[in-house]
């Protein structure tokens, strides 16, 4: 399977400008140009019933968390989905999922929780993890006064965000809470380590080539990470049972697909129900793509309301 011809004829159109290689920047620079490239792709002009920006305690420091309310959601307490932007614990930040979020919250008819969690190389693993977790639990005891429904909370992210989501999900197991119903998990990176035809394959991918994995991983971790830590690798987790249902969104031609299917596999053997929509010819993470790609508008469209739908059980 190759790439869907509107996807190509994006990357040629971006390739066409020589443009440099993100891993090979100053730092700033790349997640200026990072930031650039979202802004060109990203959805535009979504409508949203009311944002707010507020602060929270972190681990490590304040951390800054946007909330996103429907349209015409009144003011009852609703189910929220707890948000981690993914741009391989590198990049991203609040402004540049803004549309994507204003999306989920939409579509899902709950409030979107997006947190701006630490980013690597300034912070190393655990410390997004750290984070993520904080921010679950913060949520959950201040459900009342966000409007949220404590027992109804999601967690969901992409690419490295999604990783979180899955950890996350593991993490509160073991502790015994906070309760989330469901998650989701756009082209999720589960086994950072692992060998998969998929990433042998697909390893010139333009958003996720095997290069800008590498580096993404060297400013993640540390010489001392031990690589089958679940916190990073949640596949390798030994018992899958009881975790809640997910949802996942997964591109034919993405380096991660692979692990994406078996972590969906690990979850089905284990009885927990996993719906895996898998979209042929589609790169890592298209479904940012909302100005350029039908399909990244249908994936996102289909995944908020599978969102819902859990919620609403």
């Amino acid at each position: 399977m190759a790439l869907d011809p509107l996807v190509k004829m994006f990357l040629d159109r971006i390739s066409a400008g020589n443009p440099p290689k993100l891993w090979k920047l100053p730092l700033p620079a790349a997640r200026a140009a990072f930031a650039s490239l979202a802004a060109l792709a990203g959805p535009k002009n979504v409508p949203i019933g009311k944002t707010q920006n507020l602060v929270m305690p972190g681990p490590g420091g304040k951390l800054r968390v946007r909330i996103y309310t429907p349209v015409a959601a009144g003011g009852e307490a609703l189910p929220a989905l707890l948000f981690f932007h993914g741009g391989g614990f590198v990049f991203g930040n609040l402004d540049i999922y803004d549309g994507i979020c204003r999306m989920l919250a939409g579509g899902s008819g709950a409030r979107v929780v997006s947190v701006d969690y630490r980013l690597a190389p300034e912070h190393k693993f655990p410390a997004a993890v750290e984070d993520a977790y904080a921010a679950l639990s913060w949520l959950e005891e201040n459900a009342p006064r966000l409007g949220v429904d404590a027992n109804r909370i999601a967690v969901g992210g992409d690419s490295a965000g999604a990783n979180l989501a899955a950890v996350i999900s593991q993490e509160a197991k073991r502790r015994n809470g906070p309760h989330i119903v469901c998650q989701l998990l756009i082209a999720p990176m589960v086994h950072p380590p692992g060998d998969y035809p998929s990433r042998r394959d697909f390893a010139i991918d333009p958003i996720l080539s095997g290069e800008a994995a590498k580096w993404f991983m060297d400013a993640y971790l540390t010489a001392e990470t031990d690589w089958s830590d679940v916190r990073l690798s949640p596949l390798l987790e030994r018992d899958f049972s009881g975790l809640p249902p997910a949802y996942f969104v997964l591109g034919g031609e993405d380096p991660l697909h692979d692990e994406g299917i078996a972590y969906a596999e690990k979850l089905r053997a284990a009885g927990v129900e996993a719906s895996v929509a898998d979209y042929a010819g589609m790169m890592h993470d298209f479904v940012f793509l909302q100005s350029v790609l039908p399909q990244a508008h249908e994936a996102l469209t289909a995944a908020a309301a599978a969102v819902r739908e859990l919620l609403e059980r």
